[in-house]
């Protein structure tokens, strides 16, 4: 049983800091199955519609409403329990008309951020890399998880406006000067910025970002810069961003 349990769940003081649960509040929890998201980069949806959402009091009644379809996730009916909800998702409550983005704060949790209506219809993917298939199209592969075929000039760390659910693309953000990046790991997780100078180097040091803030100019890695605009971001931010 303990076996099974270990690949079933999840002690609760191993979750993942930006999980919302206490780590003293019974021995288990739910674990991810595996998805677009990893286990340090996401949330179960069950942890999602109880503890964050609190639309239900117990795991129980979290998995009725799950299964009966009543959560949407970038615009399709999720019903598995343990899928694992990550940045930039869009989570949506039909019945309630409320909808939320998957965003981080400063202290690198993730949060679910309101927004309206019309920001439902689309989400934002940055792309990770880029690889050629046998037929010698080209294939984005993108933060979430997807793969998108494009024959845009688009390079890694630009990002898509994927209009969801059809997964079409909108429009696109090039990673350059000038542009506004949110931080997504380091010590200036979460903040806001332009970016000033990008330094892109040939050799096993990383490539960097000089970013100005509010106030400050500070440096981070090309990797936790997610551009979300050209001259401001083009989706609702914590805080009035």
């Amino acid at each position: 049983m303990a076996i099974m349990g270990s690949r079933k769940h999840l002690k609760r003081y191993k979750a993942p800091e930006n999980w919302p649960i206490h780590p003293k509040e019974y021995n288990w929890t739910v674990k991810t199955n595996p998805g677009p998201h990893s286990l340090d980069e996401s949330i179960p949806l069950l942890i999602i519609v109880r503890d964050v959402l609190k639309v239900a009091d117990t795991a129980r009644e979290a998995k009725i409403i799950i299964n009966k379809g009543y959560i949407l996730i970038d615009g399709r009916v999720i019903k598995d329990y343990k899928f694992p909800v990550g940045f930039m998702d869009v989570i949506e409550i039909p019945k309630s008309s409320k909808v939320y983005r998957v965003l981080p704060d400063e202290k690198g949790r993730l949060t679910l951020h309101p927004i309206s209506s019309e920001n439902k219809e689309f989400k934002l993917c940055r792309i990770e890399n880029k690889t050629t298939t046998k037929g010698g199209k080209t294939q984005l592969n993108l933060h979430d998880g997807r793969n998108h075929l494009s024959e845009d000039e688009l390079k890694p760390a630009d990002v898509i406006m994927l209009k969801i659910p059809e997964q079409e693309i909108q429009d696109h953000i090039k990673f350059e000067n000038g542009t506004v990046g949110l931080i997504t790991g380091g010590k200036h997780i979460g903040e806001i910025g332009s970016i000033k100078e990008i330094t892109i180097t040939k050799s096993s040091m990383p490539n960097t970002v000089v970013i100005e803030g509010e106030g400050k100019t500070f440096q981070t890695l090309k990797d936790y810069v997610f551009v979300l605009g050209k001259d401001k971001p083009i989706i609702s931010l914590p805080g009035g961003s």
